[in-house]
C-alpha cells in the first residue's frame, strides 16, 4: 500500500465518521421536528380552549361589574346623606366655635374691667355675703314655721 492508498483510506474513514455524526445530528433534529409537529397539531385545540375560557372570564367580569354598578347605584343615596350629615355637623360645630369665641371675648372684656377697676375681690365678697344672708333668712323661716306648727298641734 502506498502513501496514496493510506491517504485515501484515511479520507474514507474520516468521511464515514462525519457521515455517522451528521446522521446522528439529523436523527435528533428529526425527533425535535416531530415533537414540534405534535405541538403544532394540538395548538388549535388548546387555542380554542383558551378562547372559550377567556370568553367566560370576560362574561363573568361583566356580570360582576354590572352587580357592582347596581350596588353602587343603591348605595349612592347613602353617600349623599352622609355628605349632608357631614355638612350639617360642620356648620353646627362652626357655629359653636363662633359662640365660644364670642363668650371668650365677653369674658375677657369682663376680666379686663375687673382687673382695671380691681373689683374682682369686691364682687366676690359681695356675692358671698349675699349668699350667707339668704341662707340665714331661710334658716330663720324654717325655724319659725316649725315653732308655729308645734303650737298649732298642741
Amino acid at each position: 500500500m502506498t502513501l496514496t492508498g493510506v491517504g485515501v483510506l484515511l479520507i474514507g474513514v474520516a468521511f464515514i465518521v462525519i457521515a455517522i455524526f451528521v446522521a446522528h445530528v439529523l436523527n435528533n433534529l428529526a425527533g425535535v421536528l416531530s415533537g414540534v409537529e405534535k405541538t403544532v397539531q394540538q395548538m388549535p385545540k388548546q387555542m380554542e380552549n383558551i378562547f372559550k375560557e377567556t370568553g367566560s372570564l370576560i362574561e363573568e367580569s361583566n356580570n360582576t361589574l354590572r352587580d357592582i354598578n347596581d350596588k353602587m347605584h343603591q348605595l349612592s343615596p347613602m353617600f349623599h346623606i352622609m355628605g349632608d350629615v357631614g355638612n350639617v355637623t360642620r356648620k353646627f360645630s362652626s357655629s359653636l366655635v363662633d359662640v365660644t369665641d364670642s363668650l371668650k371675648m365677653k369674658t375677657g372684656e369682663v376680666n379686663d374691667v375687673t382687673n382695671k377697676n380691681k373689683l374682682g375681690g369686691a364682687y366676690g365678697t359681695f356675692a358671698l355675703g349675699y349668699y350667707w344672708l339668704q341662707k340665714k333668712r331661710q334658716q330663720k323661716k324654717t325655724q319659725n314655721d316649725g315653732v308655729a306648727g308645734r303650737e298649732f298641734n298642741e
